[in-house]
């Protein structure tokens, strides 16, 4: 096991350049100019030049990748564009956010998921056929559109919970909750459906194994053979869904910190690139990249703590 958590760090030093140089380029090639956006619409050519030559900006492509490329390595991400503020302690402000929002969204998605995916198969007919159907409803709906649903419904009409804002959880616990429920049941209805989908199908497989039939036939309580033994068989499946899961949760904070003005990782991605501060595109992309390696590290861990297999191999 230590021997593939080494191998997976190795591999993740290559893995943030990768997604660094394709980040670089890509903003490269998007139209816009951020001296323009700073000094306005009655900007001067020469005012532009300037602020470009203060910034960096002149600089041919290679040589601005490699200054930057320079300071990651010391452990500097440079300095935004727009606030001056150094990138890092930008992202730092907003990481407990979006890991907040990340984190309840993939413990909701196992725990729900999982326990409709093993209603479903261990009852079945109705209700396996409903879980099939919020399965494909909760793959079919996107997230933005869901969040900004539950605000119409939960937020202005019964105005159960916050429509925006965020609380931290060191000021107030109960205010925290109440700031992530909303966007928590958005992000996280299709990790519930995904999680449920293979839940259910991986405890039918179990299920008519020879040792459920042996243990039910040796009087073995029911809910024993369920929590003991189709729970953990059907927990190694799902520990796989739910780092995919995870992963496409990062992508879709972008628009559900959108929704609620959440102040995480994911809507300062959608500022910073309308206003081409490439720095701090560059900070999220190496954020971003560093958390799906975690994610995918834990996944392993479990994964082998599950599987004896993969613990011997």
């Amino acid at each position: 096991m230590l021997k593939l958590l080494a191998h997976r760090v190795a591999l993740s030093i290559p893995l943030v350049l990768l997604v660094s140089v394709v980040v670089f380029a890509l903003e490269s090639l998007v139209p816009g100019d951020p001296a323009r956006t700073i000094l306005g619409e009655n900007a001067t050519p020469e005012g532009i030049a300037a602020l470009h030559q203060q910034m960096g900006l002149d600089q041919p492509w290679l040589e601005r990748y490699w200054h930057w490329l320079s300071g990651l390595f010391h452990g500097d991400l440079g300095a935004s564009l727009f606030t001056g503020d150094a990138v890092t302690s930008e992202l730092n402000a907003r990481l407990g956010v979006t890991v907040s929002l990340v984190l309840c969204c993939v413990l909701v998605s196992a725990v729900a998921g999982t326990a409709l995916g093993m209603f479903s198969a261990i009852r079945g007919g109705p209700a396996a056929r409903v879980v099939d159907v919020l399965s494909l409803t909760g793959l079919a709906l996107p997230n933005f559109w869901v969040a900004i649903v539950l605000v119409a419904l939960f937020a202005v009409k019964i105005r159960l919970f916050p429509a925006t804002g965020y609380v931290p959880l060191a000021e107030s616990p109960g205010h925290w909750v109440r700031s992530l429920v909303l966007p928590v049941i958005a992000l996280s209805l299709f990790g519930v459906t995904a999680v449920a989908k293979q839940a259910r199908d991986a405890t039918l497989e179990v299920q008519d194994t020879d040792y459920i039939r042996v243990l039910r036939g040796n009087g073995v309580a029911e809910s024993r053979i369920v929590l003991k033994h189709m729970l953990r068989n059907a927990a190694i499946p799902v520990v796989t869904v739910l780092g995919v899961v995870a992963v496409s949760m990062l992508s879709g904070t972008v628009f559900v910190e959108g929704v609620f003005v959440l102040p995480g990782l994911g809507s300062l991605a959608t500022q910073a690139t309308t206003d081409h501060d490439l720095p701090v595109i560059l900070g999220i992309g190496v954020y971003f990249t560093v958390v799906v390696i975690i994610l995918n590290l834990l996944v392993d861990l479990a994964y082998g703590m599950l599987n004896p297999k993969v613990r011997a191999s």
